[in-house]
């Protein structure tokens, strides 16, 4: 139990948590915030009544709870995150009979602002690819295994979970193809080009078997000690590698799957396909990438036109 909340309380978000968890469809790290957020929320109402019972949450102490983050400097998309957590939570209490009805049905959203995402450009991408390959030429194991790090995050736009989440039978090597499973246990198959096939072999070959241990079990991607590579571990990867590159933004993981779904929609990709090869539930979210190429071309025009 939450020792941090009162008992009466701590029982609720405890048993929220196990709701969650069974429930399935999230990930460890959607379960994660939602626990971080209803926990503050929960700490927030016994604030304002010492003796706090789940009765007493209300729209005034979910607005008043929202309102001290906006004070505090929380982002849009925090609050936006926060703001879905409580509508979960107080879904769940009035759906258990914990409470008589849903505080949070007339809870307002905070709308979130969509950024375009930093890219890399077309031949900055092949720079970062080179620069991997070059590392992998000595056929150390660790290197072998950056190079197919970047390959497959570049060549198929899948998410750095998904990645450290594949094993080796994901891998369909004579249709160059990955199976993948990403956000609500949906899955789908992506597909892979020759130069991540090329690094595919080259890690299947000399650089895991180097690093596995009797202990690996079926992961893909291993890390020094032979345990499967964590997300952490690739974000290193990621960023040392795109910061060699001069000119090149500062990029994560997601940085490369941003750069891959702009890349595809530049060579004339129907929207449609990139939705399914980057597991996007709505297509507004793919559009994104859209809006990308347009900024890209619109700073080429007045970069380089007379009269722009």
């Amino acid at each position: 139990m939450d020792t941090a909340l009162p008992p009466p309380l701590a029982v609720h978000l405890e048993e929220f948590v196990e709701h969650l968890d069974l429930q399935g469809g999230r990930s460890a790290h959607t379960i994660r915030a939602y626990t971080t957020d209803i926990r503050t929320l929960l700490a927030h109402l016994e604030a304002g009544h010492p003796d706090a019972r789940i009765a007493d949450l209300t729209l005034e102490v979910l607005r008043s709870w929202l309102a001290g983050q906006v004070t505090s400097g929380a982002a849009r998309t925090t609050l936006a995150r926060r703001t879905s957590s409580a509508r979960t939570f107080c879904a769940w209490l009035a759906r258990t009979g914990r409470l008589d009805h849903d505080p949070a049905a007339r809870l307002a959203s905070a709308r979130t602002h969509r950024t375009l995402p930093p890219v890399l450009r077309a031949d900055q991408a092949c720079e970062v690819m080179t620069a991997a390959e070059a590392g992998a030429r000595e056929m150390e194991p660790v290197a072998l295994r950056d190079r197919l790090v970047l390959e497959l995050l570049y060549a198929t736009g899948i998410r750095v979970g998904e990645l450290c989440g594949l094993d080796v039978d994901d891998v369909d090597t004579e249709r160059r193809a990955l199976r993948v499973v990403g956000k609500g246990n949906r899955e789908r198959t992506v597909p892979y080009g020759a130069p991540a096939a090329a690094a595919l072999d080259a890690w299947l070959r000399t650089g895991r078997p180097a690093l596995a241990r009797p202990d690996s079990g079926p992961a893909l991607l291993l890390g020094k000690r032979g345990g499967r590579l964590g997300p952490r571990q690739v974000r290193t990867v990621v960023h040392e590698t795109v910061a060699a590159v001069p000119g090149a933004p500062d990029l994560a993981p997601h940085g490369l799957r941003h750069s891959a779904a702009t890349h595809l929609l530049e060579g004339g990709a129907d929207l449609r396909v990139v939705q399914e090869l980057l597991g996007h539930s709505s297509l507004a979210t793919t559009q994104l990438y859209t809006h990308v190429s347009v900024a890209r071309l619109r700073a080429a025009h007045e970069q380089a036109h007379p009269r722009a």
